[in-house]
């Protein structure tokens, strides 16, 4: 019985110390097994990132139609004036559609620019506006889209030179740039029926240097044309003179 039960015992240690060398000699094959487990697939992150590329076109595509917003379209000769509201020295809107029926100079200046100073020294605007019919044939409108231009510098500049149209104020320089002004001076004619006939200089005599009965003044002619009802032969010149000085 004692010779069993010893035989039992050596068989018993032996079946353990068999079954750790089993163990420990494990296939690769079985451990490689362990670590090509599945895991759970993280599917937040492929989700995170969609999110982040469509926020991505979203923003892109919103800047985009920002930019398109932003533009504008430049007058052009022979096609409606684009339609402008702005306010006088006096504080006044003035409105472009409101004066349709009449012809309408746009004359973009700027009281501290060398040419603006030659010409109304000369008194070149007044007198052309004077000699094609004044206000109650002609509307005439000077435009100050200088960055820098007030209500209070405009009052004054008209009071020392003593001219009787209004100055309209565009700070903001949207209205210059939808004309495409870039000068001052730099003329526009708006016939009664609202359409750009006319863009460019006030005369051939950029230096100043000309004698009156030699100079051509352009604004002269496009007006006498549209009262004659004739087409306006030099529908746009070379303007001339210091750049707008727009806000940006």
């Amino acid at each position: 019985m004692k010779l069993n039960f010893k035989v039992m015992c050596i068989a018993l240690v032996s079946l353990v110390v068999m079954t750790a060398c089993e163990s420990k000699d494990t296939p690769a094959g079985d451990g490689d097994a362990v670590a090509k487990a599945p895991v759970a697939e993280n599917t937040e992150a492929p989700k995170e990132e969609a999110k982040k590329a469509e926020e991505k076109t979203g923003a892109a595509a919103l800047k985009e139609a920002e930019e398109k917003t932003e533009e504008v379209t430049t007058a052009k000769v022979g096609s409606p004036a684009p339609e402008f509201t702005l306010k006088d020295q006096d504080g006044n809107e003035v409105k472009l559609s409101q004066f349709k029926g009449k012809p309408v100079v746009l004359e973009w200046t700027n009281p501290g620019c060398p040419y603006v100073q030659r010409h109304y020294k000369a008194k070149t605007m007044s007198e052309t506006h004077k000699a094609s019919g004044g206000d109650e044939k002609v509307v005439w409108l000077a435009i100050d889209s200088s960055n820098h231009v007030t209500a209070e510098k405009a009052t004054e500049w008209k009071k020392t030179e003593g001219f009787e149209y209004p100055v309209l104020l565009d700070a903001s320089g949207e209205t210059g740039k939808l004309y495409g002004a870039t000068t001052t001076p730099h003329m526009y004619i708006v016939d009664k029926e609202g359409v750009l006939v006319y863009a460019g200089a006030i005369d051939d005599n950029p230096r100043g240097d000309k004698e009156a009965k030699d100079v051509t003044n352009y604004v002269s002619q496009a007006l006498k044309a549209l009262e004659e009802g004739k087409p306006v032969e030099s529908a746009e010149t070379k303007s001339y003179g210091c750049t707008v000085k727009y806000k940006s």
